[in-house]
């Protein structure tokens, strides 16, 4: 029990003789510190005493495409802890291949009275879907935020990562590092996170280099956001003479590296290669993975916070919240001077 007070009281910020007296039910405790310490239990996984609980404020659904991508759980941990601390329930649904669709998970959540509900990375990030599905659910009164992906034709709050700022980050290192011939790898044309990539990409490769968007156009690879897909994308960059290869996820960065390992070539001493999200456990990979962070804190709480308004009445005026990625340099980004070498390695000309 001991122990348990100092994690409290650690995670809480407060000394264990608050955390016992709020456990205790004891008087003489501020009402902020009372609901901080109650957090911690939350956010550790302690039960809070019966006496404690709060009367759930409802259900919240939070609708993701998939959790082999490690970005999704970690997401999901942000938003599900937000909640929790506001007194509601999250309840996570799954697209699953073959399994439920985004409409019928949200069917689902809304026959069960959730007080709002999360898309991330739905069908809202689709320039091929319909949007007036979004407009359906507004009409029977369920407020709902959208993450990763945007639409002008839907009315909501729209959280978003600045996914051209994030490759002006990644081809600007890559160019101090001595690269003429930076690849993109990334998912189907359709979404609107993937051509904000192209977008920024082009943009970067002008500003860097002076290459036109024709002249970068053959430098971008289309594919699935997988780690096969990153390494089919790869192979066929690398093929093109590519010395780096900027990808759209971390899992699609560690297809590039397996794709160049196959190719005879060392990473980074013949092809440097970034990722995006910073996944977690992304830094202990072989090499640790230069990669552009997302702000998947800052994100999850914005769409808490963008929800509760909406679900308290006060909603925000339609609009996107951009939050600015940063680039984190770890092991699979060097200078260029193993061009040589890679040529070598290839027989032909780098």
């Amino acid at each position: 029990m001991t122990a348990r007070l100092a994690d409290i009281a650690a995670q809480a910020g407060v000394s264990e003789a608050t955390v016992s007296r709020v456990l205790n039910g004891r008087p003489g405790v501020a009402t902020a510190t009372r609901e901080s310490v109650l957090a911690a239990l939350d956010v550790l996984g302690y039960e809070r005493p019966v006496r404690l609980r709060q009367r759930s404020a409802g259900l919240v659904g939070l609708i993701t495409p998939e959790l082999e991508n490690p970005i999704f759980p970690a997401l999901a941990q942000v938003i599900g802890q937000a909640l929790t601390r506001q007194g509601y329930t999250p309840v996570l649904a799954t697209q699953t291949p073959g399994g439920s669709t985004e409409d019928e998970l949200t069917e689902m959540l809304v026959d069960r009275g959730v007080a709002g509900i999360i898309f991330v990375s739905g069908l809202h990030a689709d320039t091929s879907a319909d949007m007036q599905r979004y407009d359906q659910l507004r009409g029977q009164g369920v407020p709902f935020v959208l993450v990763d992906g945007f639409s002008p034709k839907v009315r909501a709050p729209f959280i978003s990562p600045d996914d051209r700022a994030a490759m002006g980050l990644a081809v600007t290192h890559l160019v101090s590092l001595g690269h003429t011939r930076i690849g993109l790898a990334l998912g189907p044309k359709r979404f609107v996170p993937v051509l904000r990539k192209i977008e920024g990409f082009q943009q970067a490769m002008r500003d860097r280099l002076g290459l036109s968007p024709e002249e970068s156009e053959e430098l971008i690879q289309h594919s699935l956001y997988t780690l096969e897909g990153g390494q089919a994308a790869a192979t066929a960059l690398i093929d093109r003479g590519c010395t780096a290869v900027v990808c759209a996820s971390d899992m699609m960065a560690l297809g590039a590296i397996r794709a160049a390992r196959q190719r005879g070539l060392g990473v980074p001493q013949n092809v440097s290669v970034v990722g995006f999200d910073d996944s977690p456990l992304i830094a202990f990979t072989d090499p640790p993975l230069t990669t552009i962070r997302k702000p998947v804190q800052s994100m999850g709480q914005a769409a808490v916070r963008a929800l509760l308004e909406e679900i308290g009445g006060t909603p925000t005026p339609p609009s996107e919240f951009v939050f600015l990625p940063e680039l984190v340099v770890r092991g699979s980004t060097a200078s260029a001077h193993g061009v040589e070498a890679r040529g070598r390695a290839t027989g032909g000309a780098a």
